[in-house]
């Protein structure tokens, strides 16, 4: 339909244009706002960025002179560190002095037999002990990867496994422990020690500290017990009248039992052991005899009497037996395995498990007192039938210098360090040995051949890279201010470790608190500190910072005007700086701060200073934090003041567009009506 015209959908009279072009002069305020609202978003910014830089300059000049300055800083050397370095804290003595490493510290290290690919760690529970310490976890049975893996998860810093492929189809399992010195030997019990010794990691062996105490009839006593309420009371009671020693070994034949004393001297000792072997022997049991005995009363014979050749027969003997049927009682067997037990000082007995007692034939015990706080017996009960057992002689072994058994794969043996220290011979169960020497820890890594010389020094390193952070921060800092106070562009070309774009970033922020006099006050402060003297006492000859070659003139004029050397930046001089680290270190260290009244606490030097000058501009409520909160506040004034701008210019734009569209329809209705009356007068006049 050509010619078709849609009031404010088609733009035939340009009236779109015309509300743009309007509302472009209505949009001035607005805009102007916007903008101002983006000034203020800019200085913020400034102001942060200012504000991060002094206090990342604050923190550098406090570590100059707290507690933890470099100037304090000790560095150790050594002429043999293979064998032994040293580490020293901020309060060692300069120093030097010589030790021999006879012997490093060693932890047990045990390797098994080669053991068949695919053998098989049985389940039990398996317990590791060093050092007071113990790994105690059920196993319920798999491969020799499995179960190492399982150990090591739960080593808790303990011991340590890992299996080592030995030969081709063999593995070899090795355990570890963790802890250096010979007090720290490696603890095996229960199936953990099962397991040592049947893959051939350990031997059973008497103990080097034998301390057996002899089993003689003294030492036993007597006992006698009441068959319990499940046995028959038939059984003969339990007693030591059923036992016999031989060559200071006890037999007890069923239903035999008897208590031996442990001797107080051995009780008293949580570290001790007490080891022995208990064999069973399968006998016929007592109750297949007991169940022949007839149950009728035999009457012996009433005898007869003789005289010349007369013999008289006696009458038989009178009883009160009936033949009525008297039932006979079947004593049954008696099988228990739980026949050791020790005995406690209140009288208690607590069963020392022997699972296997009746089955293996013998079984060796390892008894750790520990686990039986207040003991003073050992009780042995047999409350079987058909089991006699020989109980052997008892030894006792103090575990912290003594296992009981011999490694056969011995990797190292837990051992003590042995050094000589300026010719004194000293043993420590570590190889890190912090108390001979003070403040200094030694660290033994190998035997030296001859006496090591250890060096302690003055990290001059540490000192010179400190100083070397603290001008770098410091000439942030100018730069930045410099920056921000004045508007020439040859502040920003001259910063040549800068890249384009941080160059291009720093060109919006030229000269933009030219007007604010804060920023050349904290420059000028700072330049007046770093130029003043310090003298921290009347004999001292370092005063100024110049003199250890940091300065704004470091490196000497060219001969030229320079203008950059006159922005405050600080050089250094490295030789002058090297110089003065080497000869004075303790002076350096006041220049930076210094007590001066003697209260013991630093109150005056640059460090100090800076410190005290930076923190009044970025400590909470500071300069610099009422910069930002003003502005804070007028960026929120803005964002309201734009807010209510642009609700007026959608409104008055929504009116002129109402307005253009209603005298753009008038129009186009006039339009129609002219056409009409055109198109009338010309169907009504005359042809020719």
């Amino acid at each position: 339909m050509a010619g078709l015209n849609i009031p404010g959908v088609t733009d035939r009279y340009k009236t779109s244009e015309t509300v743009d072009k309007l509302m472009q002069i209505e949009r001035i305020p607005l805009t102007r706002e916007q903008n101002q609202l983006e000034e203020y978003k800019t200085q913020q910014n400034a102001w942060r960025e200012i504000n991060s830089q002094l206090s990342s300059l604050r923190e550098t000049t406090r570590d100059l002179y707290s507690f933890d300055n470099p100037f304090n800083s000790k560095i150790c050397t050594s002429n043999n560190e293979d064998a032994i370095t040293a580490e020293a804290t901020r309060s060692a003595d300069i120093q030097s002095f010589k030790v021999d490493v006879i012997k490093t510290a060693s932890s047990d290290r045990f390797m098994s037999d080669d053991l068949p690919s695919d053998f098989e760690v049985p389940k039990g529970l398996y317990t590791y002990k060093v050092s007071g310490k113990q790994v105690s976890f059920n196993w319920k049975g798999g491969s020799l990867k499995a179960f190492s893996d399982a150990l090591n998860k739960r080593s808790n810093g303990v011991i340590k496994s890992m299996v080592i492929g030995a030969t081709a189809g063999k593995k070899t399992l090795l355990i570890e422990s963790l802890a250096t010195g010979k007090e720290n030997r490696l603890i095996f019990e229960g199936a953990a020690k099962d397991l040592a010794m049947n893959s051939g990691m350990i031997t059973a062996s008497k103990p080097s500290n034998n301390n057996s105490f002899s089993i003689s009839q003294n030492s036993i006593q007597p006992v006698n017990f009441s068959n319990s309420e499940d046995e028959s009371k038939s059984l003969p009671t339990l007693s030591t009248a059923r036992t016999q020693l031989t060559n200071g070994k006890i037999h007890v034949d069923p239903r035999g039992a008897f208590q031996l004393s442990v001797p107080q001297n051995v009780a008293s000792n949580s570290n001790n052991h007490i080891t022995f072997t208990i064999s069973s022997n399968k006998i016929t049991d007592i109750t297949e005899e007991m169940n022949k005995e007839p149950v009728e009363p035999v009457l012996p014979d009433s005898g007869f009497a003789e005289y010349s050749g007369i013999v008289v027969q006696n009458s038989p003997s009178e009883s009160l037996y009936t033949n009525e049927i008297i039932e006979k009682e079947i004593v049954n067997p008696v099988t228990n395995k739980n026949i050791l037990y020790a005995v406690m000082n209140d009288g208690s007995e607590k069963l020392i498990s022997t699972p296997s007692i009746l089955s293996e034939g013998e079984v060796s015990i390892d008894l750790p007192l520990s686990e039986y706080e207040g003991i003073k017996g050992i009780l042995v009960k047999n409350s079987n039938t058909s089991y006699s057992f020989d109980v052997s002689s008892f030894a006792v072994y103090d575990y912290s210098t003594d296992t009981g058994y011999t490694p056969n794969h011995a990797v190292s043996e837990a051992g003590d360090a042995i050094i000589k220290y300026e010719g004194i011979t000293i043993t420590r169960p570590t190889n890190r040995i912090d108390d001979v020497v003070p403040e200094i820890t030694l660290n033994l890594h190998d035997t030296t051949d001859r006496a090591a010389t250890i060096n302690i020094k003055p990290d001059k390193e540490a000192s010179k890279n400190a100083l070397i952070n603290f001008v770098g921060k410091y000439n942030q800092v100018v730069a930045k201010i410099n920056v921000l106070s004045q508007s020439k562009n040859e502040i920003i070309e001259e910063l040549d470790y800068l890249s384009d774009d941080e160059k291009d970033k720093l060109r919006k922020q030229l000269g933009m608190f030219q007007t604010d006099f804060s920023l050349t006050s904290i420059k000028s402060n700072m330049q007046s500190i770093i130029s003043a003297s310090y003298k921290f006492d009347e004999y001292s000859t370092l005063s100024l910072l110049s003199q250890i070659g940091i300065s704004t003139n470091a490196t000497g004029y060219s001969g030229s005007y320079s203008a950059s050397k006159l922005r405050g930046y600080l050089e250094i001089d490295e030789k002058k700086l090297d110089a003065a680290l080497e000869k004075d270190m303790d002076s350096v260290k006041m220049l930076f701060g210094y007590d001066s009244d003697g209260d013991m606490i630093v109150d005056t030097g640059i460090a100090y200073k800076l410190d005290k000058q930076i923190n009044a501009y970025t400590q909470s409520g500071g300069i610099l934090a009422l910069k930002t909160s003003t502005l804070d506040s007028k960026i929120k004034s803005s964002e309201k003041q734009i807010a209510r701008l642009e609700d007026q210019m959608n409104a008055k734009e929504a009116d002129l567009r109402q307005k253009y569209s209603s005298m753009e329809g008038s129009l186009n209705s006039l339009e129609a009506q002219q056409n009409s009356i055109s198109n009338f007068t010309r169907q009504n006049s005359p042809r020719n």
